[in-house]
């Protein structure tokens, strides 16, 4: 346990990298987290279905950990939440809708009883001797918040996901007064959202893209397909703002549109007539002159509705001439293929696709630099940590707070890991603590994530060998010519004759520990393993995946 007047702040996910955003803070009363969340595999993670920070440092201070404080009810923010609540029984803080989409998540892992404690705009309250308050903020979906923490070495905030917009599509703009109050309380530390802070000016107001939407709709003849992050809710409701003017209804595809499109209508988030809506299995009775399908798939990911659609495999949705496409997001980076391949694939059935940048259908929920620049102005903070982004995100919010006057020495640009210290109003860098990834492959947990990555991409990159062998139990004497089995590896009709030479080294290899009475299969393993690996390292600079197989008779 840390004494009474430190505190740390390790960041376990969200810095040099888009999403697992997730910030453990520690003190002498316990610790609490800053937001859960995951990432999405890239293309460099075959098989892989979602990345997680890494829980260790959590288990190592499991006694500690007091409960987790959320600002938004994105993926990237609470995607790990589920993860977290099977090893550690906490109460789980949000505003309405966050912890509406919180539990729906919980429901799928089967996880009952649950602690999920509302918390409203400007609330205060105590929660393992940190005093914890709520300011509303305004981002890409409702009850969105920024974190004020009182902490025993000084006054720290957390702006989640924000963008200051003046004309919000749902609530009030952000509580720049109360940042302003607490700028004047004394702020001894600012972890800021750097997403945008490559980005000069400010970022427009979600309502630009409601006008955009309605010109789309204007000139569409035919159907009209809309694809969103389905926690974008505001962008839904823009959407359906639309589609009430035009009169067309409303077909819903992707279980994650389903599932938070009826979160947010259950909660009255989202005014979304029970008339307007269609079943997807009901799309194809409506004329296209009269429907607007909302629909996941924006990033491009393979299984999501949109490809499907793109590819003609949808069940119950196709796509062709006079059919208008709106791809409402920016790709994430690393998403830019997929994005691209679900593009031309509907642009080959005959759709007009339309998609930023060519057209404004989209704006980020992420403040650009003098939006930066504003919240630092009323915040005042002594210190400066940028969050949420890649490391360039995180160089420029750095550079922005230092045309600003906070001197370079009261920022820190941070990996994953690290911790930061503060005491006496003093703060210093600690060695870092462990902060990797985990893997989640079909809904297994991977815990040995690096490992079977490499093991997968040597695969995609070099393919496998399998070695058969049939050995004497008693002798370790081989009992007839290997069997060497390629795959992804070379064509063994072109091999020019490396496959008769891989039988011959692995006859070498066993002949020579037979003579040495080896019996200890694993060592044999590793033999077989070693010395083909060399020859094929030799023959072809190639390294594939060697399965030694041995065979007891």
């Amino acid at each position: 346990m840390l004494d009474q007047n430190t505190l740390q702040v390790v960041p376990l996910g969200g810095l040099g990298e888009i999403g697992k955003n997730m910030t453990a803070v520690r003190q002498g009363s316990g610790m609490i987290l800053v937001d859960c969340g995951m990432a999405f595999a890239d293309e460099e993670m075959p098989g892989i279905d979602i990345v997680l920070p890494d829980f260790t440092f959590l288990r190592e201070h499991a006694a500690e950990l007091r409960g987790i404080v959320v600002t938004h009810g994105h993926e990237d923010h609470v995607g790990a939440i589920p993860y977290v609540l099977r090893e550690f029984n906490v109460p789980v803080y949000g505003t309405r809708i966050t912890l509406g989409i919180i539990r729906s998540k919980l429901q799928e892992f089967g996880i009952k009883n649950a602690d999920l404690r509302e918390v409203n705009d400007g609330d205060r309250f105590d929660r393992g001797g940190f005093n914890i308050e709520f300011i509303h903020v305004n981002h890409s979906i409702p009850g969105a918040a920024a974190i004020a923490l009182r902490t025993n070495a000084g006054l720290i905030v957390f702006s989640g996901d924000y963008k200051v917009d003046f004309t919000p599509i749902e609530g009030p703009p952000m509580d720049l007064g109360r940042l302003a109050e607490l700028g004047n309380e004394g702020v001894l530390a600012y972890f800021g959202d750097s997403t945008n802070s490559e980005r000069t000016g400010y970022i427009p107001s979600e309502r630009t893209v409601g006008e955009t939407l309605n010109k789309v709709f204007d000139h569409a003849k035919g159907r009209i397909i809309v694809a969103s992050f389905a926690s974008h809710l505001h962008r839904v409701q823009q959407v359906v703002e639309a589609a009430k003017r035009h009169d067309r209804l409303i077909g819903i595809s992707g279980r994650s549109m389903v599932r938070n499109i009826g979160i947010a209508r259950e909660l009255g988030y989202l005014d979304l007539p029970a008339s307007m809506i269609v079943e997807d299995r009901d799309v194809g009775k409506v004329p296209d002159k009269d429907l607007v399908v909302m629909t996941t798939g924006s990033q491009g990911e393979p299984l999501a509705a949109l490809s499907r659609i793109a590819a003609g495999t949808h069940r119950s949705i196709e796509v062709g001439e006079g059919d208008t496409v709106v791809i409402a997001a920016h790709p994430i980076p690393g998403n830019e293929r997929g994005v691209s391949r679900t593009i031309d694939n509907l642009m080959k059935k005959g759709a007009d696709v339309m998609y930023s940048p060519l057209v404004p259908v989209h704006v980020s929920g992420h403040a650009a630099q003098e939006e930066q620049k504003l919240v630092l102005s009323l915040l005042k903070p002594q210190y400066l940590v940028p969050v949420h982004g890649e490391f360039r995100m995180l160089k420029h919010h750095a550079e922005t707070a230092m045309s600003m006057g906070i001197s370079s020495d009261n920022i820190f640009i941070l990996e994953n890991g690290a911790v930061m210290e503060f005491k006496g109003e003093k703060a210093k860098r600690l060695d870092n603590v462990t902060a990797g990834m985990f893997l989640v492959d079909g809904g297994g947990l991977a815990d040995n994530s690096d490992s079977i990555m490499r093991e997968r991409q040597q695969l995609s990159e070099d393919g496998m060998f399998v070695v058969i062998a049939r050995i004497d139990a008693q002798t370790g004497a081989l009992l007839g010519a290997p069997d060497v089995i390629s795959r992804g590896f070379m064509d063994p009709q072109t091999a020019n004759g490396l496959m008769d030479g891989s039988v011959d080294l692995v006859t070498k290899t066993l002949q020579r520990t037979a003579k040495r009475n080896v019996t200890d299969w694993g060592q044999l393993k590793n033999e077989i393993r070693r010395d083909l690996s060399s020859f094929l390292s030799q023959k072809t600079r190639k390294r594939p995946i060697i399965l030694p197989l041995i065979v007891e008779v």
